[in-house]
């Protein structure tokens, strides 16, 4: 159980600092994340940020694979 309270700590603290530079790139400029899939149509519009999902994915192989250790 140790293990697993020590991965969610460090991934939600993780989580905190990607939402805090989410949100001050949006206070500097930056609207959209490059690589963002956006598609526009009467109804709404979907957005999904593919270049993100690869980097997190990235990211979560690595950290998982610390852990795992």
């Amino acid at each position: 159980m140790g293990e697993i309270g020590k991965f969610l700590l460090i991934a939600g603290i993780a989580l905190a600092l990607v939402g805090g530079l989410v949100l001050a790139a949006g206070r500097f400029g930056a609207r959209r994340i490059p690589g963002t899939l956006v598609v526009s149509g009467r109804h709404g519009t979907f957005v999904f940020p593919v270049l993100l999902c690869i980097v997190l994915s990235i990211l979560l192989t690595i950290l998982l694979s610390i852990f795992k250790r």
